[in-house]
């Protein structure tokens, strides 16, 4: 099914759902610390003072570890999603340690750079980890635009393994050897367009992040909204990430026709315009949207209450009622007394699926990683829910195309544009919380 194959029945029935008491009402409490954050050159999931080497070729013969490297938002407007990446990442290093990997049992470790939430940051990042660390696979990151510049100026060439965990921009997917674990933005700009559009609302204005999100985003959303639904955007103009004041923006948009304001933004540049908007009367004049980046305990915590009730969006989300999520629900909570979100389940996927490709490779390389990254994800394989039962059909002589890893956020199924299948649910604000209803899949 291709995005824009979206039941609309299912979306008619989700939007008139009352989304008061849905299970994933809870939020990570960003304001928490992880227990631990890796800086450049830290061994994931071990101790601190044990020497980290890279693997080499030899598939990890006499090797202490093998290290794969990330670049992740530590900083910058990204960092509260670069958080929850932490504790995802943690907890899928601890469980594949539990086993290790191959005969020996050899321990995983991630080399983490922060990308300051920058295309250039990231850029930064990657070539440390490629150029000076030789690391053979990379993660990240969450930005689109940082995850694209990435693959473009360092993995692409050097022949590197890159999986994207957060990035959602449809611009990845005409990037095949750019995988990622979270769905393609394609289908999540259809359903919003949809769901703005059943709430009675012919005439919208979007202000968008000038990147490569907010523009793959708002150009789906666009263009659902007018060709195939026949509503008018009458403002669809971008704003420059990291701005103290988006007043300019605000007027602009409140000085057309448009009775709904579509936000596809990031966490703090929305801040600002909810404060913004709160102190104009506009939140009371039209409706709020938004994707899945307005969705952030900061966003609540640093706005006042009534600021944003009745705000409306679609968000990725896992599949609550599949074991292998509640399982990694208990465990996060035990971890991090906190409830996570499906993007740090897409962190504890992207590790895992790392570690199953180094388990099923000839070798420790990216050419002998990229050979095999897609098949221990297909559905041809057996099913599998976890890294232990996936390694041990491996090490009993498995093939990777003998397995199919389901990841805790649901099925991954890597297909050729390096994109997972994806599950999505509808969010609105009330009484200043954030509470969920249930997903449907594109």
């Amino acid at each position: 099914m291709t995005p824009q194959d979206i039941d609309r029945r299912t979306l008619l029935k989700l939007s008139g759902l009352s989304l008061v008491g849905a299970t994933a009402g809870c939020l990570e409490g960003e304001e928490e610390e992880p227990t631990t954050t890796e800086q450049s050159g830290g061994g994931g999931g071990g101790d601190d003072t044990e020497e980290t080497t890279t693997a080499s070729d030899d598939g990890g013969d006499g090797a202490s570890s093998y290290t794969i490297g990330m670049v992740d938002s530590l900083t910058g407007s990204l960092a509260p999603y670069g958080e929850r990446n932490t504790r995802g990442r943690e907890l899928a290093l601890e469980a594949v340690n539990e086993v290790g990997i191959g005969d020996d049992g050899v321990s995983l470790n991630i080399s983490v750079e922060d990308d300051e939430s920058t295309n250039q940051g990231g850029v930064n990042g990657a070539q440390k980890l490629v150029n000076q660390d030789g690391v053979p696979l990379l993660i990240g990151s969450v930005g689109s635009g940082v995850s694209i510049a990435i693959h473009d100026s360092v993995t692409n060439d050097a022949g590197v393994v890159q999986i994207s965990q957060n990035s959602t921009s449809p611009e990845l997917t005409t990037r095949p050897e750019l995988l990622r674990m979270s769905p393609s933005g394609a289908a999540k700009g259809t359903a919003l367009a949809n769901l703005v559009y059943d709430d009675g609302h012919e005439n919208v204005a979007v202000t968008w992040i000038n990147n490569d999100y907010g523009t793959g985003l708002s150009d789906v959303f666009a263009e659902t909204f007018e060709s195939e639904l026949g509503g008018t955007v009458s403002y669809n103009e971008p704003h420059d990430q990291g701005q103290s004041s988006y007043s300019g923006i605000l007027t602009e948009m409140a000085s057309t026709d448009a009775t709904a304001w579509v936000f596809l933004t990031y966490a703090n540049e929305y801040t600002v315009m909810v404060n913004e908007g709160f102190d104009q009367g506009y939140n009371t004049a039209v409706d709020y949207y938004g994707a899945e980046s307005t969705v952030a305990d900061s966003i609540i915590e640093n706005t006042p209450e009534g600021s944003m009730d009745g705000m409306k969006g679609i968000t990725e989300s896992a599949p609550q009622d599949q074991e292998n999520y509640q399982n990694f629900v208990s465990a996060f909570e035990s971890a991090y007394d906190a409830t996570p979100t499906v993007w740090s389940a897409y962190a504890y996927d992207a590790v895992t699926v790392a570690a199953l490709a180094i388990e099923a490779a000839d070798e420790f390389s990216g050419d002998a990683l990229a050979s095999v990254v897609r098949d221990v994800t297909r559905p041809e394989g057996e099913e599998v829910f976890n890294f232990e039962e996936a390694a041990a059909i491996l090490k009993d002589g498995g093939s990777p195309s003998d397995i199919n890893y389901q990841g805790v956020s649901g099925p991954v199924d890597l297909d050729e544009n390096g994109d997972p299948p994806g599950f999505y649910q509808i969010y609105s604000v009330e009484n200043h919380e954030y509470v969920f209803g249930d997903y449907i899949t594109s």
